[in-house]
């Protein structure tokens, strides 16, 4: 990889061209950017480390968790095809191993994995794997039935089994997120308003009645 600094403001930007031997190659990896966050804009976030700064894509929930914070870590999947080298980042390992599952399925690329962990936990999206439910993968933008399809039939035996328990509220959080959201609240005060209703609570109506309140609605 060839690089050069460009000073154009603060922090220093670097301007790299892909060696045509790293392309595609899996063993380019950054693993974890902690740093102070210098800007977010749309689907990404600044993180500067050592007067470095880098561009991390991400969730508009991820966005929104991080909103006000000076400085975040994140779990990084280093995506390197042909001319392109670009950073996704997770608050959790579970958030990014889900993302690196879902992409490696023919027709899920970085923007639609991202997409539906925008309106949907990993625990939501297992469930939806394991009950061969494709509604919750297709609400997301390019991502068809056909492809849905594809990614419950090639990660079922990949990831791990979840409790009756949580396959039930993941299914049933999942519809109330989309409520909520069409309510004109955010994908990240959806789910943290989720969170805090009691998990007795199994019909998606009052979930969604009780995290209005939670919201001060």
């Amino acid at each position: 990889m060839e690089c050069h600094p460009h000073e154009n403001g603060d922090p220093v930007v670097i301007y790299c061209r892909l060696d045509s031997r790293l392309r595609g190659n899996d063993n380019v990896m950054i693993s974890t950017i902690k740093g102070k966050i210098e800007y977010s804009k749309g689907n990404y976030v600044v993180i500067e480390v050592n007067g470095i700064g880098y561009k991390i894509f991400t969730t508009p929930y991820i966005l929104g968790k991080i909103a006000g914070k000076e400085e975040v870590k994140f779990f990084i999947h280093t995506y390197v095809r042909e001319d392109i080298l670009a950073l996704y980042g997770f608050l959790t390992m579970e958030e990014l191993e889900m993302f690196e599952l879902l992409i490696s399925i023919s027709g899920v690329g970085p923007k639609a994995g991202l997409g539906i962990l925008t309106v949907a936990t990993p625990k939501t999206i297992k469930t939806a794997i394991l009950n061969e439910d494709s509604s919750i993968l297709t609400k997301v933008s390019g991502v068809g039935k056909k492809t849905a399809e594809r990614v419950i039939l090639e990660l079922q035996n990949k990831i791990a089994d979840i409790s009756v328990g949580d396959k039930a509220e993941a299914v049933i959080d999942s519809d109330a997120i989309e409520a909520l959201v069409s309510m004109g609240y955010s994908v990240t005060e959806a789910r943290d308003a989720l969170k805090a209703v009691p998990k007795n609570l199994k019909d998606v109506g009052q979930r969604i009645k009780h995290a209005l309140k939670n919201l001060g609605k």
